[in-house]
């Protein structure tokens, strides 16, 4: 009866002509022995290696490009002009408020007002008297002190009343609340009829060029970066520009926040959209692999590199490589150069014979 060879038998009758060398790692192969372990080589660089990775991002408004309308005092919503997605200028009137408050300050502002305009009358009237030396110098002090105090007091609140956004003048009316800038109505905080108090969100605006792109990438990765770096929307013609890079790393997902500036293209983005974006600058610098061209041992990751050879035999050197980015079913890698040849199938069965030195 005749029995069929076992897998490990087949394989050592596969690997006992290789020789292989401890030292540098290098394996030397016959072309039998290639073809019935499979294995299979790329040239690194070449457009068929990997397509570029991507890195997921989050559509950001530039802090100084957002400014809120909020009631600077409480009251009653009475007018809204506009509502979300609507492009507004500076200075248009978005809402009015009904504010007792307002007319609180506006009464205040009119009495400080017309107290400090009474004391410098009385002050010009002991300046007079004080020159023709009809009063004492401590009672033109004291008229002086009243003045000072007067006109200090008019100036608070006319201040606070500049800071609610209320006119001064006569009382009554509503409490215009205005755009401090052009921009679009992100979002609308409050109803026709809401009683609010003071702080609370009218509403959102924001201009929105340009726009910031959010991304989080391996801390490795990052290290790797520099600003001006380009940035690429995937499957999109926007792009823009590295600006910042995070100097901290996320203690939880191990990554670091980038930040990139996009002008051109900005009307297709909206704020808080997630797209994927794409290193160009990296992506030209490191070479990628398919994930299956890389192996681990002894907590290092290895690639096999086919070397010089001849006809009647290849060598495969195992070099050590560092694991920059992965996106998809690729990884960009730093230890191999563009132009190499390196095995991308059957490495496991280079990996087998590479430890099985390690034993001898």
């Amino acid at each position: 009866m005749l029995h069929r060879p076992s897998i490990f038998a087949t394989f050592l009758l596969l690997t006992a002509s290789a020789h292989l060398s401890a030292a540098d790692g290098q394996i030397t192969l016959q072309p039998a022995q290639i073809k019935a372990l499979g294995i299979e080589t790329i040239v690194v660089g070449e457009a068929s290696t990997a397509r570029a990775g991507s890195y997921p991002a989050q559509v950001r408004v530039p802090n100084e490009q957002m400014r809120i309308v909020a009631a600077p005092v409480s009251g009653m919503v009475e007018m809204l002009a506009v509502a979300t997605g609507a492009s507004v200028k500076r200075g248009q009137v978005l809402a009015h408020l009904a504010s007792p408050q307002a007319l609180e300050l506006q009464r205040d502002a009119l009495q400080s007002g017309s107290q400090s305009a009474l004391m410098q009358q009385n002050l010009k009237r002991d300046e007079q008297l004080f020159a023709e030396g009809l009063i004492a110098e401590s009672r033109l002090q004291a008229t002086r002190s009243a003045a000072q105090q007067a006109a200090a007091q008019s100036g608070e609140r006319k201040q606070g009343l500049a800071l609610a956004g209320v006119a001064p003048g006569k009382l009554g009316g509503s409490l215009a609340l205005t755009a401090a800038i052009d921009g679009v109505v992100l979002e609308q905080g409050v109803q026709l009829g809401q009683r609010v108090e003071a702080a609370t969100l009218i509403y959102r605006i924001a201009k929105l060029t340009p726009l910031w792109l959010e991304i989080q990438v391996p801390a490795e990765l990052a290290a790797t970066l520099r600003e001006g770096a380009t940035i690429k929307i995937a499957n999109s013609e926007v792009s823009g520009k590295l600006i910042a890079i995070g100097r901290a790393v996320d203690a939880a997902s191990q990554t670091v926040l980038l930040r990139a500036a996009v002008s051109a293209g900005a009307e297709t983005l909206r704020p808080g959209q997630v797209v994927e974006v794409e290193i160009a600058a990296l992506a030209g610098s490191l070479p990628r692999l398919p994930a299956s061209a890389l192996v681990r041992n002894q907590g290092t990751t290895l690639a096999f590199v086919q070397g010089a050879g001849s006809d009647k035999e290849s060598n495969f050197v195992a070099r050590p490589v560092r694991v920059v980015s992965q996106g998809g079913d690729s990884v960009q890698i730093d230890g191999i150069k563009a132009g190499e040849r390196v095995a991308v199938k059957g490495v496991a069965g280079l990996k087998a014979m590479l430890t099985g030195v390690g034993k001898e």
